[in-house]
């Protein structure tokens, strides 16, 4: 398949381009800066030159495509995340609307989200789209109205941790508001749980997804169903060397910023339907394992992680 693939030399995105080409597929990476463009060629993959923010790019690569594979977004958190959620279907409409009558996937990311205290989230459970801060749900409704014009969509949501080697993402962040305060520290007892996945098992799922996931599939990428946040602070705690500590739920937004809400929060979630479905089954190392491995401390390796994604 020749399979146009947004977000191409992104975290997750990189690690998609290699599965595809390694299964065979041409891959045609949107790529907007000559930086970009140069990772793209360098990856083996054919460069296509545009934007988010630009759909008549969108349109063209997908228009060549035998499926596109979407999963570029603006993860810097200055912008608001409703803004980010509205350029998001922006673009899924401009790609949409190339692929409409023609039963070519479409295959955009999502996140797990959370559900009532103590449920586990799983795919055949859409949260409330009036209820969601981020917007997301909202997007994953409008992707997913495409079905019925003839486009074979499918979402693949992610838990708030998908590590790996050059993650930029929440656990970066931890790890550096550890070292800035001088202490790795949980919320409460920090017995709520963090679900994640490792990178390449995403990439792989991403894959599978695009070449056999039936239109209208909500796919979960969740490979640790749930990791207790204070077991993320031990490691922590241990590799740089500093203590670890309780930091009361009224104390966490002061301590770890935007990030308190999120890393208070218990979100489990199960991909049980998504392995039956697709037979996809995670492999890669979980997160407690990743970061026991000790790359997540080198400090050198590190991306810079307030970039959109694209």
């Amino acid at each position: 398949m020749r399979v146009f693939v947004t977000g191409a030399t992104g975290f997750i995105g990189s690690a998609v381009v290699r599965e595809l080409l390694a299964a065979g597929h041409n891959v045609v990476g949107l790529a907007r800066s000559d930086a970009a463009a140069k990772s793209v060629a360098a990856s083996g993959a054919t460069v296509h030159r545009g934007d988010l923010a630009d759909p008549e790019s969108l349109r063209r690569g997908a228009s060549t495509a035998d499926g596109v594979v979407h999963t570029a977004y603006n993860h810097d958190f200055s912008v608001s995340r409703l803004d980010a959620a509205a350029a998001d279907r922006r673009a899924i409409e401009a790609m949409a609307e190339t692929l409409a009558g023609s039963g070519r996937p479409l295959v955009i990311t999502s996140g797990t989200g959370r559900r009532a205290p103590g449920q586990v989230a799983t795919e055949d459970v859409l949260p409330n789209p009036t209820t969601d801060p981020t917007g997301r749900v909202a997007t994953e409704l409008f992707a997913m109205t495409f079905v019925e014009r003839g486009v074979r969509v499918s979402v693949v949501r992610f838990p708030p941790s998908v590590h790996g080697r050059g993650d930029h993402g929440f656990v970066p962040m931890l790890i550096d508001i550890a070292r800035s305060e001088g202490v790795s520290a949980f919320p409460g007892d920090g017995a709520n749980r963090w679900p994640a996945v490792h990178r390449l098992d995403a990439a792989h799922l991403f894959r599978l997804a695009l070449e056999s996931a039936p239109a209208g599939a909500r796919l979960h990428g969740v490979g640790d169903k749930g990791v207790p946040v204070r077991e993320i602070a031990e490691v922590i705690g241990r590799h740089l060397n500093v203590p670890v500590a309780s930091v009361a739920g009224d104390q966490a937004a002061e301590h770890f910023g935007f990030l308190g809400a999120f890393f208070a929060a218990d979100l489990p979630a199960s991909s049980a339907i998504t392995q039956r479905m697709l037979g996809w089954h995670p492999v890669q190392p979980g997160l407690i394992a990743d970061l026991e491995d000790g790359q997540y401390f080198e400090k050198a390796d590190r991306i810079v992680y307030a970039q959109p994604s694209g």
